[in-house]
């Protein structure tokens, strides 16, 4: 029994949900967002929560069940309260720059790097060694937020590199004579 599934999603004030057939649209202050569940599962929407139940008693029924109740909850947050990533600069010289819809990093290479910002995602830069991600899309805004890091990752030895706010980078001992 799916402890997640079990629970229905309560829809806050000033958000509402609407079904048709297995598609699930939820509209909020900040947008509106869709999920289309597969046929193990039935969504239904009474009193301000989404309840999501299996149709049958099959495995595949069972992982979809909890899969697609967290999928409807995720809407529901991104459309009341939004997502946020936020990224902290670590080097001597590094450093971001948002301008429009393109984010300038200064990584240490021999040339600036021209990060474009998919639509439905604003990117933010509040000093220039943090960087703020934020959309109503979970999953963009995260792979966003990856493929900004993934231009210089924190390396060990120094710790210098693209780190996720709060992020414990392991650090090593250089070599010893």
């Amino acid at each position: 029994m799916s402890r997640i599934g079990k629970k229905p999603v309560e829809l806050p004030s000033g958000v509402s949900a609407s079904v048709s057939g297995q598609t699930v649209e939820v509209k909020g202050p900040k947008g509106t967002r869709s999920f289309t569940a597969t046929d193990d599962v039935t969504l239904t929407v009474a009193d301000n929560t989404v309840a999501v139940t299996p149709r049958g008693k099959s495995k595949r029924a069972r992982q979809q069940w909890g899969m697609s109740r967290s999928m409807v909850q995720n809407l529901v947050t991104g459309v009341s309260a939004g997502f946020k990533k936020e990224l902290e600069i670590q080097g001597v010289g590094y450093r971001a720059n948002a301008q429009g819809n393109v984010l300038k990093l200064a990584l240490g290479y021999s040339h600036d790097v021209d990060f474009a910002v998919p639509a439905g995602v604003t990117v933010t830069t509040p000093k220039n060694t943090e960087v703020v991600i934020e959309g109503i899309d979970e999953q963009l805004v995260g792979q966003v937020a990856a493929n900004i890091r993934e231009w210089r990752a924190p390396e060990p030895y120094k710790g210098k590199g693209i780190r996720y706010k709060g992020e414990y980078i392991f650090r090593k001992e250089g070599k010893k004579k």
